[in-house]
């Protein structure tokens, strides 16, 4: 797919901006807060219809404005598209897609296919279980549209249930909890967690060894990754354990079960240990006053040479875990979806030794269509500058330049 056109309209400090996009490789130049990064910004909503920067859509609204639009023209293999997402400060967004407004947001993911990558990525490793849940789910939404909608139910269920734990440890002389009150919001967080926690492991399964493949070659074959899902449901082994020697075994589509580790991807068997779950941190839940099972407590591991990451990993170290796994989604969504994505980078270069940078850009090639920020040219190359439309940012504005 190619991103042929954006058009920007009071968002962010873009009042009123169109670009089009003439090289596979587009350069945004500027100093910083010019509004490089919100041109990223706009692009990822498109794609994912979120934001790694905020969750208010106030936020993306240009100050003094009610309303914003990023609206783009795509060229992909089968035919064109026209996207149209319109942000509202204090209103419901809504989605258009070659010129009908759809009912269900959910319906316009898939549209556009796009891997971010930030300086803020490296929260993957450091940062808590939350950031990890938050980037497999957005990945997954990408692979399979319909997995928006599948959390979407369980996040429901979840605040429905911890709304009612909550009222009645309120009451006095509340327990035990009404049992079969109980009992049916029990069923239905086991019933939508399960079809998370299994798309969880499906992807995971995908991605994993794609990631220890780009990790080995980064590294120069001295570090051995290793990524491992931790459901908060407990099972005798973990959920996903693949080695690099066992991708040719899983199958192309996620929807599909795998026949590796087919115990974990059984609905009958999560709904059971999920049951056992609950029942034994039911106690807990009600002096928490708030639900402790589920997939919302998931966490996904990553070890290099069996240590830690996140605590003993150096900063070199954990930049090259994450670059590895930016260059897995690139290559995942392509296998699945069958086109490239685009690949939209911001400011990382200047996060990455020479080394890194040079394993980046020459994975890049002319392969993905690349939006990419920094404060200077000197990171590319004569070849690279040749083959790539430079924009310089300022205030707000874009300015074709070189």
């Amino acid at each position: 797919m190619f991103l042929k056109h954006l058009y920007l309209q009071n968002f962010r400090n873009y009042s009123s901006q169109s670009v089009a996009f003439n090289a596979p490789k587009t350069i945004l130049l500027g100093d910083n807060a010019q509004g490089k990064s919100n041109l990223l910004e706009a692009v990822e909503l498109l794609a994912t219809l979120k934001s790694h920067r905020t969750s208010r859509d106030r936020d993306l609204v240009r100050e003094g404005e009610r309303i914003a639009h990023i609206k783009a023209q795509l060229q992909k293999e089968l035919a064109p598209s026209e996207l149209n997402l319109v942000l509202r400060n204090g209103g419901r967004r809504a989605t258009v897609l070659n010129g009908e407004t759809l009912k269900r947001q959910q319906d316009f993911l898939g549209s556009l296919n796009a891997v971010q990558f930030s300086s803020l990525d490296i929260d993957l490793v450091r940062g808590g279980p939350g950031e990890r849940r938050n980037w497999i789910d957005t990945l997954l939404t990408q692979l399979e549209p319909v997995y928006a909608y599948i959390l979407q139910q369980y996040n429901q269920v979840l605040k429905q249930r911890n709304a009612f734990i909550k009222q009645h440890t309120d009451e006095e002389n509340s327990w035990p909890l009404d049992a079969t009150q109980m009992a049916l919001w029990d069923a239905q967080l086991v019933a939508a967690g399960t079809r998370v926690i299994r798309r969880r492991s499906r992807g995971l399964q995908r991605l994993i060894p794609l990631a220890k493949s780009w990790h080995q070659a980064i590294s120069g074959d001295t570090e051995q990754l290793t990524i491992t899902y931790q459901p908060n449901i407990s099972t005798d082994t973990p959920t996903v354990s693949v080695s690099t020697e066992e991708a040719p075994l899983l199958k192309d589509s996620l929807a599909e079960d795998s026949p590796e580790d087919k115990k974990h991807d059984d609905p009958d068997y999560i709904q059971q240990a999920f049951f056992e779950k609950i029942r034994s941190r039911a106690i807990a839940e009600y002096h928490q006053r708030t639900s402790l099972a589920g997939p919302h407590r998931d966490d996904i591991d990553f070890s290099i040479n069996h240590t830690p990451a996140r605590q003993y990993g150096s900063q070199g170290q954990q930049r090259t875990l994450v670059l590895a796994l930016k260059l897995a989604e690139l290559e995942l969504i392509e296998a699945v979806i069958g086109e490239p994505p685009l690949l939209l980078l911001d400011d990382v270069l200047a996060e990455l030794d020479l080394k890194r940078q040079n394993q980046l850009l020459e994975t890049i090639e002319d392969r993905f269509q690349t939006l990419i920020t920094t404060t200077h040219l000197g990171a590319f190359d004569a070849k690279w500058l040749k083959e790539s439309q430079i924009l310089t940012v300022h205030q707000g504005a874009l300015l074709e330049t070189g």
